[in-house]
């Protein structure tokens, strides 16, 4: 069983220690888009939150805020982009002091690498005509072939 799989007698005290580090962070440096990365609240947001009102099961919330701690550090390491995905999307905008979905085109980088024996992802969004910010990252994960279940790996295959 890897160290990233859901563990509910920590699950709070995880969430907290993300959320409070997550509010330190400000922004980062990125060296392969040459600007600064914000981490916002959306970014917190969606770690938490699939949609805006769609939460996501606390063993995803688990793993993604226990793995917190590494977007930054990916970030700053990374010169090589592995992924974009450009899209139109409705996305949420406050115009004239109402909230209101509005199609705009989003792109979304991905950037993977492996820090202290762990893999993940960190995901990077820009909506047309704003900052690009922190979006999501996300645990390598492979599928236990006895149950059928997916597994979230740690980097240590003695104990995963």
């Amino acid at each position: 069983m890897g160290k990233f799989n859901f563990n509910e007698n920590n699950f709070d005290k995880v969430k907290q220690d993300a959320e409070a580090f997550y509010a330190t962070i400000g922004d980062v440096y990125c060296p392969y888009l040459k600007e600064k990365i914000a981490f916002n609240a959306k970014g917190l947001k969606h770690l938490k939150f699939k949609s805006d009102r769609q939460a996501r099961s606390r063993n995803e919330q688990y793993a993604r805020l226990k793995l917190l701690h590494l977007a930054p550090q990916i970030l700053k390491a990374s010169h090589t982009l592995q992924g974009i995905w450009q899209t139109k999307r409705f996305e949420t905008m406050n115009i004239n002091s109402r909230w209101e979905y509005v199609m705009k085109d989003v792109v979304l980088y991905e950037f993977i690498a492996v820090i202290a024996n762990v893999r993940a992802k960190v995901i990077i969004k820009e909506i047309h005509g704003g900052e690009k910010h922190f979006w999501s990252i996300i645990p390598y994960w492979g599928i236990n072939k006895e149950h059928g279940k997916r597994v979230l790996y740690g980097g240590d295959p003695e104990h995963d």
